[in-house]
């Protein structure tokens, strides 16, 4: 199988008034291309985090072109090596238009969204605003850690957009038996990995490794994105 391009660097100028031009990666499929994903980190991680690269390179070999991009935060730590919380989510989510708007005009085609952890949790919240052609979103973060008891799901009983979780059964922010009590769209699929945690890494005793768990995750987004 031809190897993709893997992290290929753009640049562009996000927002007016930026002070720096943000990166983005592209990791893009040798051929055909079956969609385009854009791909946004979770709060801890920036976009070229061993998590991200893994799962957009398998994505590109099963024909999924991917574009990972960073938050204003997570850019700025990149640029002064200090850490800093999330932007606000406003601000977020302001961001996640301006990223969707450059990349629609860039690429013919299924254009889907989502992310990681928090990337994919706002993604959720702009999917049916901007017409995406689906939303997917890796170890969805139903409610914040150690707080079972205030889930941010509303949004997603009334969400429209074609929408693929995959989520570990054992999540420390939405485990298997917590979620099954929500009410979510039926545009949503839902699809559990065993003994998986936040970052999809099952339990050595499950008889599953995270490659395998990874692998498979990048087969069923490459499946639905179709």
């Amino acid at each position: 199988m031809a190897k993709p391009t893997n992290g290929d660097i753009d640049l562009y100028q996000p927002l007016s008034g930026a002070a720096e031009p943000t990166k983005w990666l592209w990791n893009r499929p040798v051929g055909d291309v079956r969609a385009t994903f854009i791909f946004a980190h979770g709060a801890g991680a920036p976009m070229d985090s061993p998590f991200l690269t893994s799962m957009a390179e398998r994505l590109a070999l099963q024909g999924v072109a991917v574009l990972r991009f960073e938050f204003p935060y997570m850019a700025q730590r990149r640029l002064d090596g200090g850490k800093r919380p999330p932007n606000p989510q406003a601000r977020l989510l302001e961001h996640w238009r301006a990223v969707y708007a450059q990349v629609r005009q860039q690429v013919a085609g299924r254009l889907a969204i989502g992310g990681k952890s928090m990337g994919g949790r706002m993604a959720s919240l702009l999917a049916d605003e901007l017409g995406a052609d689906a939303l997917v979103c890796l170890g969805y973060p139903f409610y914040a850690a150690g707080k079972p008891e205030k889930p941010r799901v509303a949004h997603l009983a009334e969400l429209r957009t074609p929408t693929l979780i995959v989520q570990g059964e054992r999540d420390a922010l939405g485990d298997k038996a917590t979620v099954a009590q929500y009410a979510l769209s039926p545009a949503i699929q839902l699809v559990w990995l065993e003994a998986a945690d936040h970052d999809l890494k099952p339990l050595k005793s499950s008889g599953f490794t995270h490659e395998q768990h990874l692998q498979a995750t990048a087969e069923q987004m490459a499946r639905f994105l179709s």
